[in-house]
């Protein structure tokens, strides 16, 4: 017998599908699942640094001088202080979409308990457990409240708690992102000029883009291609919209 008031409806199974999708939403962010947080905010932070000094070259290129150089460094100041912000305030929200679940799941193993029960019997169903095994495995985690929460979490939900990042931990990713974009960036200006500025910020940001992809399992050469395409055709924007306004 299906409880309407819990299951709104649905057989357990849908009722299933549904908090496994509700999981996926509240463990979705801008870094992603899959890799650490702090890798994911370092080599992003990275990227978008790489990008946005170039784009600054390509609008500015004779800016930066010796009487000028305050202002572009207290610029990038405030730049890693926005990324490091940025990133911990995306892990504060993801962190409080997940204490939500928790304690929402935690209300309804305390007022729903025949309802779990049965979401319970159908998700071991599924894996393969029948009979008395299946009735005992029910059992003994019916038994153990903070034992059923971990299992419905990570069962019902599909939420992995062990690849939580303290946001801190990822505010410190970022800004090293940041800082290796600027020193390379400043190292290959120091070296060969602008052409050396701009070739260490298309390696720092095609590397970056290769240990992301990497990380996530995706192709490597694809997703160079379309991240160098899709980086080229942004600042090829910024050049000729320059170029056009500069014109009129």
């Amino acid at each position: 017998m299906v409880n309407h008031a819990h299951f709104q409806g649905k057989t357990v199974v849908e009722h299933l599908k549904n908090a496994r999708a509700k999981g996926v939403r509240a463990t979705a962010e801008a870094h992603g699942v899959e890799t650490p947080g702090h890798l994911s905010a370092g080599v992003d932070s990275a990227k978008e640094t790489a990008i946005l000094l170039i784009g600054i070259w390509v609008v500015f290129p004779t800016f930066i001088t010796h009487t000028t150089s305050w202002l572009f460094g207290a610029f990038l100041v405030g730049w890693i202080v926005w990324k490091m912000g940025r990133s911990s305030l995306l892990g504060w929200a993801r962190l409080e979409r997940l204490h939500r679940l928790i304690e929402q799941e935690r209300w309804e193993i305390q007022h729903h308990r025949k309802q779990e029960k049965e979401e319970l019997l159908a998700m071991y169903k599924q894996k393969g457990l029948s009979g008395k095994l299946l009735s005992q495995v029910v059992e003994i985690l019916m038994a153990d409240d903070n034992r059923l929460l971990l299992v419905m979490l990570e069962e019902e939900l599909g939420l992995a708690l062990e690849s939580y990042e303290h946001p801190l931990k990822q505010a410190l990713g970022a800004g090293i992102g940041v800082l290796v974009a600027i020193a390379g960036g400043a190292l290959g200006a120091y070296i060969y000029g602008c052409v050396g500025l701009i070739i260490s910020l298309s390696l720092i940001f095609s590397a970056a883009t290769l240990l992301s992809s990497k990380l996530e399992g995706n192709d490597l050469t694809k997703s160079l291609v379309w991240n160098l395409s899709i980086g080229a055709l942004s600042v090829g924007m910024i050049y000729l919209l320059v170029r056009w306004i500069s014109s009129q």
